[in-house]
């Protein structure tokens, strides 16, 4: 068995990454909302905070009632209680990644983490 997995992701509405490359630490999806199009729902999480990359077009967040301008190359975290929902703009579809991971997870950076071979 290899040690990484390699896939393409279409230009689809949604796709899952945790089962396509058998995340165990993560969940990630890749979305592409249509011009005026939105989630359509609010929602929560109960431990999972979420982490947007805005990686073309135009839209807003709605998080806990405020709205967030969102384009292309921003970055976005919301904690796992906020209630959010996305929506692209009038004229313009957005797309971006969401990463999802447990809340204060994180125990060590990339150099701490890491092994340097000699």
């Amino acid at each position: 068995m290899k040690n990484y997995k390699k896939i393409n992701v279409a230009n689809d509405a949604r796709t899952e990454l945790h089962d396509s490359l058998q995340l165990t630490g993560a969940e990630i999806s890749v979305n592409n909302l249509p011009a005026g199009a939105s989630v359509p729902f609010v929602h929560y999480h109960k431990k999972n905070e979420e982490i947007y990359f805005i990686t073309g077009g135009k839209g807003k967040a709605i998080v806990d009632g405020d709205t967030i301008e969102l384009s292309s190359g921003d970055w976005l975290r919301i904690s796992p209680a906020a209630r959010r929902q996305f929506f692209a703009a009038p004229n313009e579809g957005i797309s971006y990644v969401c990463i999802q991971v447990r809340e204060n997870s994180l125990e060590e950076y990339t150099a701490d983490d890491a092994t340097i071979e000699k």
